[in-house]
């Protein structure tokens, strides 16, 4: 700095705040990247779903299993990812780095859609479970929006506050989950094979077996369906920069997190599957734990079941908005968002004005929605397999493109850089249109068609217009982003990545 300046009295920048570096541990971003995926929740809102698609029956933990195979491959890419690029904004920054800003943008706004559009859903079962822990069955809308929105500005202002409270939050909540979840399944199993309740099932290895599903359609169906449950983990990769040892830590956290996942959905299916029989699980597709609780655990202890799947919501409600508000603040440090969505809290080191933006979106979609009809709620939660597949499957081919000029290097990197990224995207574009062949029925959604086309395609529409929209005004108004190009991996990051993959610790 001249120190003529400085006597002279000019006014002198004071440094933009960043992140809080190693504010929290490896662990811990395991932990969020559960907690972001609602296991109880999604168990409760999905298995039923799974269990009904026409000849999936009692084969859904095979459906389950197969819906891990391009969850793991995505947290792959992920991973090498983070190492070459430990950026907060993830998805939109690395593929703005290997395919260039436009789709990278896009990619971004695509993360933004995702966790707007689940907050409703999330918010809305915080709302019905809150009322249902104390006895209230049948809650009114008012008093179900006016609980949801309590949880939305409660988990916005610990995300606000700091992500050390944020991770301890997290500790807490999913400890809870995991361990009704895991007495549930033990109990329920104990009681199948000593007391062989009415309508329970012995489970046997053909569950497990995905050649028994029927039909390619039924399977496709499936995992559409199956993918949503692991959708969350990215989650502990957005928090690299406040991670210990982030470029290393977070990604793996991320594909740990996936087999964690895979581990208790299955059993937990399982067990819910042999106890209650597919007629019951079909036949309660809301919530398969509903009509089972009691029966496994008693009064009063099948409350926890409904503390499990309360404590997933409203965790997954303030792990929803970590990422969203690190990927806005990402797109705003490299000029694709206006200036202060960048602003970081003098004390707190959090994004503090996208912190606040999400929470405040997220409330008006969500009274806007509650308030509209439930249905909407029901249409914006299904066209998020759109959402996922795109930006999941965009990710992995920013993988394999990044490193493609190190993928022949050895067969391990054309397998862990190449095959397993293109093979999560080649899936997940599967799924997207599928998804929205199936949604863009005129009854393949909730609410009513609009134009003959299904209500979540619309909704996905509405978005993507919306997007590009905001597109073009960033590229009017902040052309700088926009001119930027694709870069090379760096031969030194590259060296590094394929050594820890030669010697097996990728």
């Amino acid at each position: 700095m001249d120190s003529s300046a400085a006597v002279q009295g000019d006014p002198v920048e004071a440094p933009t705040p960043a992140l809080k570096a190693g504010a929290i541990s490896y662990i811990s971003g395991v932990v969020i990247a559960v907690a972001s995926t609602a296991p109880g929740y999604s168990l409760a809102a999905t298995l039923g779903f799974i269990v009904a698609v026409a000849g999936i029956g009692l084969q859904a933990p095979a459906v389950i299993l197969l819906a891990f195979i391009p969850m793991g491959c995505i947290a792959a890419a992920y991973n090498y990812m983070n190492r070459a690029d430990p950026d907060c904004g993830t998805t939109f920054s690395w593929v703005t780095l290997a395919m260039g800003p436009r789709i990278g943008w896009m990619s971004g706004w695509a993360v933004l859609v995702a966790d707007v559009l689940v907050m409703p859903s999330l918010a809305s079962v915080a709302g019905e479970y809150s009322c249902q822990l104390f006895g209230f069955d049948s809650p009114s809308t008012l008093a179900v929006t006016i609980i949801g929105v309590v949880w939305i500005v409660v988990m916005t202002g610990i995300c606000y506050i700091g992500i050390e409270l944020s991770a301890r939050t997290q500790q807490l909540l999913l400890g809870m989950e995991f361990a009704t979840l895991t007495l549930f399944a033990v109990v329920a199993l104990i009681k199948v094979y000593t007391s062989d309740p009415k309508g329970s099932i012995h489970p046997a290895f053909s569950w497990f077996n995905p050649f028994a599903i029927s039909s390619t359609g039924a399977l496709a169906g499936g995992i559409l369906l199956g993918i949503f449950i692991y959708w969350g983990w990215d989650s502990a990769v957005s928090v690299n920069e406040e991670t210990e040892d982030g470029a290393t830590s977070s990604g793996k956290a991320a594909v740990v997190s996936t087999f964690i996942l895979l581990g208790i959905y299955v059993v937990v299916a399982t067990a819910a599957q042999a106890f209650g029989g597919t007629h019951t699980l079909i036949d309660n597709q809301l919530d398969v734990f509903a009509p089972i609780g009691n029966s496994v655990l008693g009064s009063p202890l099948d409350k926890l079941l409904i503390i499990a799947v309360l404590t997933s919501a409203s965790a997954s409600t303030q792990t929803t908005i970590l990422p969203a508000t690190r990927t806005s603040l990402s797109m705003a440090r490299k000029g694709a968002l206006a200036k202060r969505f960048g602003a970081v809290h003098p004390r707190y080191l959090t994004p503090s004005v996208s912190t606040i933006w999400m929470g405040a979106v997220s409330v008006i979609v969500f009274v806007v929605l509650e308030a509209l009809s439930t249905n909407l709620i029901a249409d914006a939660f299904t066209s998020l397999s759109l959402t996922i597949a795109f930006y999941y499957g965009i990710t992995g081919v920013a993988c394999t493109w990044f490193y493609r000029r190190h993928l022949l290097a050895s067969a391990k990197n054309f397998l862990y850089l190449g095959v397993l990224p293109m093979l999560g995207a080649t899936i997940l574009a599967y799924v997207f249109v599928k998804a929205t062949i199936e949604y863009s029925k005129a009854d393949g959604g909730y609410a009513k068609a609009v134009l003959g086309i299904g209500s979540p395609v619309i909704i996905t529409i509405i978005m993507v217009v919306l997007g590009l929209a905001l597109l073009v005004y960033q590229h009017l108004t902040q052309p700088e982003f926009f001119t930027r190009k694709p870069e090379p991996v760096d031969p030194e990051i590259a060296a590094t990545v394929t050594h820890r993959i030669a010697k097996g610790a990728a």
